[in-house]
Order: C-alpha cells, then structure tokens, then sequence
C-alpha cells in the first residue's frame, strides 16, 4: 500500500506565524525523505508569510496560497484540494517536525498499513522552560494527558491535528473537516464511523511548542472542554469517564478547599499530596527543577480550565437546554 513513490501532502493552515512557518520551513529542509510536499494556507493573515516560503521554496518544495479568512478548517479542505499527494498529513505550524519524520511515516505504513494515522507530539530541545511545562501537564497521567493519544485505553486513539494523516481514500468517502472546535475529534470520529481503522505511530512525532504564555494555554483548554459537550451532542454516547474526569477534578479541588476552610485544615491534604506527586513526576520527566516548578502552574491550569469549559457548556447545554439545537445544526451544516 505504499511505495517511494508514495507523495505526502503536508497541509498547514496559518494565521499570522511567520516565526513559527519560519522553524517549520527548516524543519523540512532537513527532512531525509523527500517524497513530500509543503501546502501553506494562508487564512487571511494580515502579516502574510509569502516571503518566508518565498526563501525557502529551493529547499523545501512548497507551495503558497493566500485566501480570505474562514477559519482552520476552510483553510485545511482548501489544502486538500490543492493537494497532490496519495496522504494528507497536518500538522500545525508551531511544530518542528525530526529529520527522520516523514521516513518515519513512510516505514509505519509499509509495517502496519493505515487509512487514517497519527502520532504523538514531544518538547524540543529549544523550547522555553513554560513551553516544555506545558508538554508535560499535556501528556502527564497526573492530568489524564497520559491517557490521551492511546497510552492508556480509557478511550480509542483518536489523532490531532498537530500530527493526523488520513488517505484520499478517506476523503473521498468522509470528506473535509468541520469548522467548530475539537475538528479533529469529530474528523476522526466521522473516519472510524466510516468504517476505516486509525492507527496509532508511536515512532511518528512532532515537536509541538504549543501556547507560549499560561492565559493562552488556560483560554486554550477551557475552549476543549467547551468542546467535548459540543462532541457529545453531535454523538451521543461518545462520552466516556475520561472526558469527565477535569471537570471531577474541578468540582473536588472546590469542595476540599470549601472543607478546609470551614470544617477541618487536612481536608486540603489530598490535593497537596497531588500537588507533590505533579512536581515529582516532571522532576523526573523533564529532569529539569525550573520546567517542574512550572508545572505547578501549568497542570492546575490544564485540569481547571478544561474542567470549567466543560461544567459551563454542560450547564448551558444540557441542564439549561440553551443552544441546545441550533448549535448542534450549525455544525452539522458545515459539514463536508
């Protein structure tokens, strides 16, 4: 199903990164498989990249489209549609990607052929103490991050697009992204309903320098747990203990701070002791004391603001039915 004719068509939407298109651009440059090409769409920025792909353009084989903004959805179906490649591979262009990533992919797919793929994401080398914090608090199982991306099997391994590939094939048959958040949830969710399995490249990663300041991170994750009552609308019975477990988290870090307060002081010791098993865990993980101590920031930020999201829109929702339908509509409608 694959071969070294095999092209990948790597599609990034952009939206005022020149900086990062810049990293991403080298990043390719280096890569030791060339069987790929570079799709930049431009979604209405109004600092345009042209002339960093421009600079690029003998080293890496890119091409450049500029069109009126839309959203990253719009932006990653008009990718596809200027694509020539047998895959569409996204990333998202605050990722570095390895040398060795698209010969990575290529040798996943000889091994163990897929329609639909992704892989997992990891801080570089270069990354500010916050960026490499916040790495942690994302793939940590202190913060169910751990359980994200099929390391534990609380739920299916469903791909992001920091690092999500599927085949023409696929496209043909599910068609293009929604725009709404978490599009790459419902992405792979519409792909697994369609009956084709997803496949989970553990030796196919990113490096993803996610948000760069902690109120963008919280912003950032209050939105996915926003998200998860939207998915869960969209398809019922999709929830599972595991989306829910921030928002538990919420509602205990508010009751033992509640109970402490007006009861007894110990009742604040389990979310202490949980506090020091966080730090413990990114001392050893990132064998770093300044990204460890940040984490102390960044994991609270990550449960709490994913936990909020998704108590508000559960509230709006569900419980108060406000929005209930026509949101749901909305997003059905854009569809494919």
């Amino acid at each position: 199903m694959n071969s070294p004719e095999t092209l990948f068509s790597i599609i990034v939407p952009v939206y005022n990164r020149i900086d990062e298109v810049e990293d991403l651009l080298r990043s390719l440059a280096a890569q030791t498989d060339r069987g790929f090409e570079l799709i930049i769409v431009e979604d209405g920025s109004p600092l345009p990249c042209r002339d960093v792909c421009e600079l690029y353009a003998d080293r890496v084989p890119v091409r450049y489209y500029f069109k009126e903004n839309e959203g990253r959805s719009p932006a990653r179906n008009y990718g596809i549609e200027q694509a020539r490649g047998d895959y569409f591979v996204f990333v998202d262009s605050d990722c570095i990607l390895p040398p060795d990533y698209i010969a990575s992919l290529r040798a996943a797919l000889t091994e163990n052929y897929s329609p639909c793929f992704g892989g997992p994401d990891d801080a570089h080398a270069s990354f500010s103490p916050l960026q490499k914090a916040i790495n942690v608090s994302m793939t940590s199982l202190l913060t169910t991050g751990g359980i994200r991306g099929g390391k534990v099997s609380m739920e299916k391994f469903t791909p992001r697009t920091f690092n999500m590939g599927f085949s023409r094939e696929v496209y043909n048959k599910v068609g293009g992204f929604r725009e709404m958040f978490s599009e790459d949830i419902d992405m792979s969710t519409r792909i697994r309903r369609a009956g084709f399995p997803i496949a989970l490249f553990r030796t196919v990663k990113v490096f993803h320098k996610r948000r760069v300041s902690l109120r963008k991170f919280w912003r950032q994750v209050h939105v996915f747990g926003m998200s998860r009552i939207t998915l869960k609308l969209l398809y019922p019975g999709s929830m599972k203990l595991v989306h829910t477990l921030p928002a538990i988290f919420t509602l205990g870090c508010a009751a033992l701070i509640l109970l402490s307060i007006f009861w007894h002081w110990w009742c604040i010791l389990p979310l202490v002791a949980w506090i020091i098993a966080v730090w413990v865990d990114a001392l050893v993980s990132s064998k770093s004391l300044k990204v460890s101590l940040l984490t102390l920031l960044t994991s609270p930020i990550q449960l709490l603001g994913y936990g909020t999201g998704f108590l508000r829109a559960y509230t709006r929702a569900i419980l108060l039915r406000r929005g209930r339908d026509e949101k749901g509509e909305v997003e059905m409608r854009r569809g494919k």
